[in-house]
């Protein structure tokens, strides 16, 4: 690590996999829930390491130790990161940049998402970095794909309007004031 370290370019990034490994370990060591992209993100991404399913062994192996594992983004990925999120406890799905990156289509993925992990496992976040006004954009994406996914299933009956209210909380704010101890 150390001859990475003397080598790495300012704001370079961190690829030494003796040191990635320290780091996360250190993180889970510490308690607090560990934000891990997966999916579409940094240009320049190979795709083909970015499905959360690769993350499994990880997963595996820090459950029961008393870190939640939150998975960022996901997309396109995100049947994936929803389904690691139904199997482990210890596991949530953010829905964030998801949402974002399929505008109109926001709903139809949210209902995917929804599909797979269970409604306390799933969280919202804008998926925006940049501007300040894809934060606006990202949060109104949600709550329009929310609002037709709960909206189609209370008026189809398979759902009661409570029912819908109460998710929506959960998705909205609940999950993540709960995973990040902020209640």
């Amino acid at each position: 690590a150390g001859r990475w370290l003397a080598a790495r370019p300012v704001g370079g990034e961190l690829s030494d996999p003796v040191l990635l490994r320290h780091l996360l370990w250190i993180a889970v060591a510490s308690g607090r829930p560990l934000q891990l992209h997966a999916g579409l993100g940094d240009p320049g991404a190979r795709i083909d390491r970015t499905d959360p399913v690769l993350l499994s062994d990880f997963v595996r192996a820090t459950a029961g130790l008393g870190t939640d594992l939150v998975l960022l983004h996901g997309y396109p990925y995100h049947r994936h990161a929803a389904h690691l999120a139904g199997v482990f406890p210890h596991v949530y799905a953010d829905s964030g940049a998801a949402l974002v990156r399929t505008g109109a289509r926001a709903a139809t993925v949210l209902a995917e998402i929804l599909e797979l992990a269970p409604f306390g496992k799933i969280l919202f976040s804008s998926g925006a970095r940049g501007l300040p006004e894809l934060h606006v954009v990202g949060a109104r994406l949600f709550r329009d794909a929310l609002a037709r996914v709960l909206g189609t299933w209370v008026a189809e009956g398979a759902w009661a309007l409570p029912d819908a209210e109460r998710v929506a909380g959960l998705l909205a704010e609940g999950n993540a004031r709960r995973v990040y101890g902020l209640e």
